[in-house]
């Protein structure tokens, strides 16, 4: 026994006919003179902010690629994938978080460093001021750790 399933009505395409010998000598679907028309908006603004002029071949090659961007889109839009669904689907693909492909670090190499003396000398009078500031400071340390002791 063969059960048919009501597929078929989900696969007739939604376009327009029109009155008996005017119809458009294309079929495509209604959500396509909408994507149509927002990608010539698009295109045509994009041209102007390039600087391209606005006269007949601008207008045609505007016309054209919107009609391939329409077209591909079109194939990717059906009863099961809306608009909406690809249009977020974009979006995420556009904003999504990506892989780093940048190495975060790498081969250490000592060729840049100078080997050598690293500090240089100190002159006697910049030896003896250093060596004062050190017994004051020891002394005051030894001074406060005195005090501690008697308070305790």
């Amino acid at each position: 026994m063969l059960v048919r399933t009501d597929d078929e009505i989900y696969r007739v395409d939604s376009v327009w006919l029109g009155p008996p010998r005017a119809t458009f000598p294309w079929r495509a679907r209604y959500v396509s003179y909408g994507v149509g028309l927002l990608v010539m908006i698009g295109m045509m603004f994009l041209q102007r902010r390039v600087g391209i002029g606005l006269d007949f071949f601008s207008v045609a090659w505007a016309l054209v690629i919107t009609v391939v961007i329409t077209r591909f889109l079109g194939q990717r839009i059906n009863y099961e994938r809306p608009l909406g669904q690809v249009v977020e689907l974009f979006r995420h693909e556009i904003t999504g978080p990506r892989a780093r492909t940048a190495v975060g670090g790498g081969e250490v190499r000592s060729g840049h460093v100078r080997v050598g003396a690293v500090v240089r000398a100190r002159k006697a009078s910049e030896r003896a001021s250093w060596q004062r500031s050190q017994t004051e400071s020891r002394a005051a340390a030894r001074r406060r750790k005195g005090r501690s002791r008697g308070k305790a």
